[in-house]
Order: structure tokens, then sequence, then C-alpha cells
């Protein structure tokens, strides 16, 4: 059975999720979209030319919207992160809110069009709104819209830590929670190194833990200043999450998603598999982390609803 993933913008992160995922094999079809056809050629082009030095074989189309009507995966990787470099506090992902929704308007109507029956996989900021807002206007089913979410903070906080107490940060276990952006916390409840609470061993080593939390909250700042933009980490959170809706893999990872009772998508652990959203796990989080968490699904809530007010109104 063939695999086809379908990437809509290759800018600096839809260019390296389609690089990684080529150079990786892991799909044998891919429909590459993007709004600058004269960029998409070059791109189409420079990754055919890599193939002959691959160990895999990949077809590649190109501004197809038909063509993705049997993808098993697609991929949202539209955005103008040049936005952020002007941002003055707050919180910087929101500064491409209404430029994303404009283009996730139309994005959503071709998607809607299409016959497309799999998971759509999105990177778009502000992830959480974004992810909310693709499902509102496609109508595609909660479970198949899912978003990168806090997977990539998490991946910082593990490093982080890691480089803290000197182990390997895929050693590392726990999760970063709640929006992919400020308001996103480390739970340090979940978090265990060497399978001992992080908590006494930080407190016994002296180790300042809210350091380590707001190294994974801030360093896309650092990285963004200076580069640019991001891509690496997030590609690669982005191709964990497919790899394991392909492989049906049934991972628990923390990712945003639907929970039962909730109007927007937020990070939260849950298993995923070839049908998207399989089942959320069941944190033992402490009175302050459910603070937090509920804080943070508020915000969401209500960068939310302005976002789809101003869409209904076409003031986008």
């Amino acid at each position: 059975m063939t695999r086809k993933i379908g990437i809509i913008g290759t800018g600096h992160v839809g260019g390296a999720v389609a690089e990684g995922a080529i150079f990786q094999g892991l799909a044998d079809d891919y429909v590459l979209i993007d709004s600058n056809p004269e960029k998409l050629d070059s791109e189409v082009l420079d990754l055919i030319e890599a193939q002959p030095n691959l160990k895999h074989h990949a077809n590649i189309i190109s501004n197809d919207w038909d063509a993705l009507d049997d993808a098993d995966v697609i991929i949202s990787a539209l955005g103008n992160i040049g936005l952020q470099k002007n941002a003055t506090g707050g919180n910087a992902r929101f500064i491409e809110a209404e430029y994303n929704a404009k283009q996730l308007k139309s994005v959503a109507a071709k998607l809607k069009a299409t016959k497309f029956n799999g998971v759509l996989v999105v990177i778009t900021n502000p992830n959480d709104v974004i992810v909310t807002l693709y499902q509102k206007l496609t109508g595609f089913p909660k479970e198949k819209v899912i978003g990168t979410g806090t997977l990539l903070d998490t991946a910082r906080m593990k490093n982080a830590v890691g480089e803290t107490f000197d182990v390997d940060p895929r050693s590392v276990q726990g999760y970063n929670l709640g929006e992919h952006g400020n308001s996103q916390f480390t739970a340090w409840s979940t978090v265990k190194i060497l399978d001992e609470s992080i908590e006494p061993v930080a407190a016994e080593k002296g180790i300042d833990l809210n350091q380590i939390a707001n190294i994974s909250r801030d360093n896309g700042y650092r990285v963004l200043n200076g580069k640019g933009y991001t891509s690496y980490a997030i590609a690669a959170s982005a191709l964990r999450l497919t790899e394991t809706i392909l492989n049906d893999s049934h991972e628990e990872l923390p990712v945003s998603t639907f929970r039962e009772g909730h109007e927007v998508a937020l990070s939260y652990p849950a298993v995923i598999g070839r049908d998207g959203v399989l089942g959320h796990g069941h944190l033992h989080l402490t009175d302050e982390e459910e603070t937090k968490l509920t804080g943070s699904y508020d915000f969401v809530t209500e960068r939310y609803h302005l976002l789809l007010e101003k869409i209904e109104n076409n003031e986008l």
C-alpha cells in the first residue's frame, strides 16, 4: 500500500518537512502546494535532483489540490514568520494570527472541496487557534485535525533538562502542556529523570526548575532572533507526529487536540494512530498546574472567538 503526504506551504518549515520526509522515506507520493509557483518549482527540482543520492524514491506532485483526495496526511505549514521579527512583547506567535487566518480561510475551502479523509496535521501559528479554525471551517472530524502544539516545547524542555542533569534528552519523561505560546508551562509533576521525579532531585542539587521552564518557552525566540526563522525543531515535531499517524503507532504525544467537552484545541497527552486521536491520557496534575492549564485554555478560547468573528464578518 502506497503512502501519500500533502504539504501546504513550502517555506522554511514546509521545505524542511518535505526534505525530512523524503530523505527518511516516510511516504511514496508527495503533493506540495504553495502560492508561489516559481519558488515551488525550484523546491521540487532541488528535491528531485537529490534522489540519485537517496535510499528512497519519491513521486512529487506540484500544486494539484485534486491529488490530495487520497492523501493519508496533509500538513499545513503556511505562515509568514517574518511578521514575528517586528513583534514587541506579548505573545509573538499571535502576530501572524490575522495573516494566517486569512490564508487558512481560502485553504480550508479548497480542502473541503477535496475527497480527503485522512489526518490534517497543523504546524501553522498560533497553533491551537489555527487547529480550531481549520476544524470549524473544513468540518473535518475533530479527531482528525491535530496540531504539533507543545510537542516542540516538550522537546525543548527535555533538551534543557538533559543538559542540566547530564542525561540524554530522550531519557527524560514528562510534558509541557497548554497553548503553544506564552501560556504553555512545564508540568513538573509529570517529569522524571532516571525514573525519579525531577522535583526532589532538583531540590537536592540546588537546581532552579523555573530557569529550565523559561528555556523551553523562550528558545524559539532565540532561534528566530538569530537566524530569522525556525525550521528544524518544528519540522522534526511534525515528522514525528506524521510518522506516528502513518505507522498507526498508538503513541502518546503532547499535541494540540480537542479533549471531550472542550471547544478549542489545546496540548495534552493524546494517543495517536492512523485514525488520528484515539484517546487522551489522564494526568494527575497539581492544583497549580490545573490552574495554568485552565488559564491557557481560556486564553486560546478568547483569541479563537476574536478571529472567528473577523472571518465570519468578512474582515479577513
